[in-house]
């Protein structure tokens, strides 16, 4: 199953995806109008099964549940919602671990962020 994760945020969208239980980072897209269109044709490129969005708290997880319910409004796809605390501080970690550099890190972290919320959806459903 082909599974795509998201890290949602107000000015980017970190994108992920997973092919038999594996997360990996794809790339991060600035959110703008054209986005959920965007996302909608590589749904449909890529034959994602299942969508799962990162979700935190406040305001910004409301725009994430609205986000993710017009997407699956737009590509008929199912959209689940997993846990996002720190995953960010987590993904920013594991990139200076492994020696990354700064620029690197900052135009990165939110697809490595999508990555670890999808891990952790798949690792949790067993995906």
């Amino acid at each position: 199953m082909r599974v795509l994760g998201i890290d949602f945020g107000i000015a980017k969208i970190g994108l992920a995806i997973a092919d038999n239980g594996l997360a990996q980072p794809m790339g991060v897209i600035k959110n703008h109008q054209k986005t959920l269109t965007k996302i909608a044709q590589l749904v449909e490129q890529k034959e994602i099964e299942k969508i799962i969005i990162g979700l935190s708290e406040g305001k910004i997880g409301q725009k994430a549940k609205e986000y993710g319910n017009q997407l699956e409004r737009i590509t008929g796809i199912k959209v689940f919602f997993q846990d996002e605390t720190l995953t960010t501080k987590e993904a920013v970690a594991k990139m200076i671990e492994a020696g990354k550099k700064k620029r690197y890190r900052q135009e990165k972290e939110d697809a490595f962020a999508a990555a670890i919320i999808l891990q952790a959806y798949l690792d949790k459903t067993n995906v």
